[in-house]
């Protein structure tokens, strides 16, 4: 059975890891198929709405470097190249830069709302997945754990980045200085995530949030992703330049042009996604 399970249903891309046994670590071929995913999501007006989650009792327990190809891609996975040159100054940076940090910008650049469903742990590039996602919910079950420090590491996949945007430097610094569990309840309190519910309550929830998603003004959510992803980035200025442009492009659209068509007209708005 496929490491990453896949489905399109009602506008939704619903990507899957499948790897219970392994707690879902992520290996080389799961992360290139899940870029790969979130790309052709980008690009297929017939998804209009991203879900990412998984099966068992773990979202992501990290990576797992153990699937790492033997031909030319050796390096990208910090794993010294073929030939026995062995390791050299820029390996390290090209693997989180080419790894990590391109997979966690998959899910950043995606130009489709990209939901959340935290089921278990997610540790490591698994808790970045997760909270690079731009809704979260998570079971009441899950936990979130910045393990790095525990293995004598800085955190990688953007997770200095991250983390404090979503809850201030202090509180960041604490996840990442300890690596301590932290609980759906907590990281909910601490505005990690969106909404916590019963385990067997979250693909329900997700569901319900996804198709709304995708029932909405796809380019506008486009838009205003890009817009909030950028804003703590840049100052006034870019910022309102950057809104009123995505207010030019988005006039364009048949779903703008139908917004104020419902309105004036006083009935529901039909959004097509385009």
């Amino acid at each position: 059975m496929s490491d990453v399970l896949h489905t399109v249903e009602n506008g939704v891309s619903w990507i899957t890891l499948n790897r219970p046994e392994a707690m879902n670590a992520v290996t080389w071929d799961q992360r290139e198929r899940i870029i790969a995913l979130l790309a052709d999501a980008s690009a297929d007006p017939e998804v209009r709405c991203v879900v990412v989650t998984a099966t068992g009792r773990g979202f992501c327990a990290g990576a797992d470097l153990r699937g790492a190809p033997s031909t030319g891609e050796r390096s990208e996975m910090g794993v010294p190249p073929a030939g026995g040159r062995g390791r050299v100054a820029g390996d390290v940076a090209r693997m989180i830069r080419l790894g990590a940090q391109r997979f966690i910008s998959a899910v950043l650049d995606c130009e489709k709302p990209v939901i959340a469903a935290v089921n278990g742990t997610a540790a490591g590039i698994g808790a970045h997945l997760a909270l690079a996602c731009d809704l979260v919910l998570a079971a009441d079950s899950a936990r979130f754990i910045e393990v790095f420090v525990r293995r004598g590491l800085v955190p990688d996949g953007g997770g200095a980045y991250l983390l404090p945007r979503l809850i201030g430097p202090q509180r960041a610094k604490e996840l990442m200085f300890f690596g301590d569990a932290v609980s759906a309840t907590e990281a909910l309190g601490m505005g990690l995530v969106n909404r916590v519910v019963p385990a067997e309550e979250l693909p329900k929830t997700a569901r319900e949030w996804a198709e709304r998603l995708a029932q909405g003004p796809t380019r506008a959510l486009t838009l205003t992703k890009q817009l909030v992803n950028a804003s703590l980035d840049v100052d006034r200025t870019v910022a309102f330049a950057a809104e009123a442009s995505a207010q030019e492009i988005n006039m364009t659209t048949r779903d703008a042009q139908e917004g104020v068509a419902s309105f004036v007209e006083r009935r529901e708005a039909r959004y097509e996604g385009r």
